[in-house]
């Protein structure tokens, strides 16, 4: 069977989980439709300011747009927010202070964070350097998160815990808004002033809900990313309870100014239009997704989720085993992608990750992978993980060159 055919039998296999996902897709625009009207949006709030970026109108309402959005009390929306990771920076060192500690409940956190807590680098001003301590609890061997340690794991000093809800670079499941919800339950038990908090990168409208409206404080993550719809240029959000996001405002700008600065630079207008596009994006990209691991299961790979199970972020992780597999899938995505197809990606150092890291992101946006895009670092047991996706149509394609450039397992 050609790849060709077995894409099209995939497709036709999928045909229910693909209008579900439409169903879904209707349930999140109908939100963002609803926070639209109830804050009356308007082209007035395209305009922007320049300077400090004093009362901008724009922006003033777009943190409350997308803080009814994200069921949340409030939220900061910012393109001066260099990454997710930085959003995320801003938050914990916006709460966190000497002698407080950082517990991770879902394993170890995503790559870029290790050098935001101390766990690698030095004197960079790094949580550990604050006296700020660490610790997690990891998954247990069939990567799920440890409930009955969990229960009892709070202690005086926990100020904060981090949920990291995508599965990152582990081969893990990544957390439903059930278990997000289960998390918070356990620890408000534990201690109510233990604040809980979810990197949200990469889980944006794949539910019908999201942390905050499940009891999590505080919750970050990347505009060119899921919330960008794929058009915003730059930025970053947080949302939650409105005294953490001040705090974390502070941080990202300086206090007495927090919330109050940071001009949109005339983006307002696409920063309103990537959330509306938003859930559509998302939609297409976890039908990407099934249709990714359908045709790899098939062909004999490990994949992480499996084909038609539950999707709670944009990623799908298929173990190839090699180092060579995943420069040669790499590539193929590369070659069809909309932007820089004429280049082969080669390992690389990247800022924030430990290893060497082999990225096929042909996006018009530098670094959102937000079309479809795969990477992985280059160490065993070789894992890709693909995300993003505009169009299911466009993964189709993509894969099909991936499948003719790697084989069955």
């Amino acid at each position: 069977m050609s790849s060709n055919e077995q894409l099209q039998q995939a497709e036709q296999e999928l045909f229910q989980i693909f209008s579900g996902i439409d169903a879904q897709v209707k349930s999140n625009i109908r939100r963002i439709l609803k926070a639209f009207h109830q804050h009356q949006v308007g082209v007035q709030h395209f305009a922007s300011v320049s300077g400090y970026g004093h009362d901008d109108l724009g922006r003033q309402v777009l943190d409350r747009v997308f803080a009814e959005v994200m069921g949340a009390a409030a939220a900061l929306v910012r393109i001066q927010f260099v990454s997710g990771t930085h959003a995320i920076a801003s938050a914990l060192y916006g709460i966190l202070r000497p002698g407080d500690e950082m517990l991770a409940v879902a394993g170890a956190p995503y790559d870029t964070l290790e050098e935001v807590i101390g766990l690698r680098g030095e004197n960079q001003g790094s949580l550990k350097d604050f006296n700020i301590s660490y610790r997690q609890l990891d998954l247990t061997e069939a990567g799920s998160i440890n409930w009955h340690k969990l229960a009892e794991a709070v202690r005086p000093e926990t100020k904060l815990v981090h949920i990291q809800r995508s599965c990152g670079y582990s081969w893990r499941p990544s957390l439903s808004m059930q278990d997000i919800e289960k998390i918070v339950y356990l620890v408000k038990q534990q201690n109510p002033q233990t604040i809980c908090f979810v990197d949200n990168c990469y889980g944006e409208f794949v539910e019908d809900r999201e942390p905050t409206a499940v009891g999590v404080d505080l919750m970050a993550g990347s505009l060119i990313k899921n919330p960008g719809g794929t058009i915003v240029t730059a930025g970053g959000y947080i949302a939650g309870r409105a005294d953490l996001v001040e705090m974390a405002a502070c941080r990202l700008t300086a206090p007495g100014i927090g919330s109050e600065g940071g001009a949109t630079l005339d983006q307002n207008r696409l920063l309103f239009q990537g959330l509306f596009l938003a859930p559509q994006m998302v939609g297409e990209a976890i039908k990407g997704n099934h249709l990714t691991a359908q045709v790899f299961q098939q062909l004999g790979y490990p994949v992480n989720p499996l084909p038609k199970a539950p999707r709670h972020d944009t990623i799908q992780a298929i173990k190839l085993g090699s180092p060579e597999k995943i420069l040669a899938f790499c590539k193929a995505i590369q070659q069809h992608s909309p932007i820089g197809s004429y280049l082969s990606p080669v390992p690389a150092e990247m800022p924030g990750y430990a290893s060497q890291l082999v990225m096929a992101g042909g996006t018009f946006i530098d670094g959102s992978t937000s079309e479809f895009s795969a990477d992985g670092p280059l160490r065993a047991p070789y894992i890709v993980f693909c995300q993003g996706g505009t169009h299911w149509t466009h993964v189709s394609i993509a894969l099909e060159a991936a499948i003719e450039a790697i084989g069955a397992a």
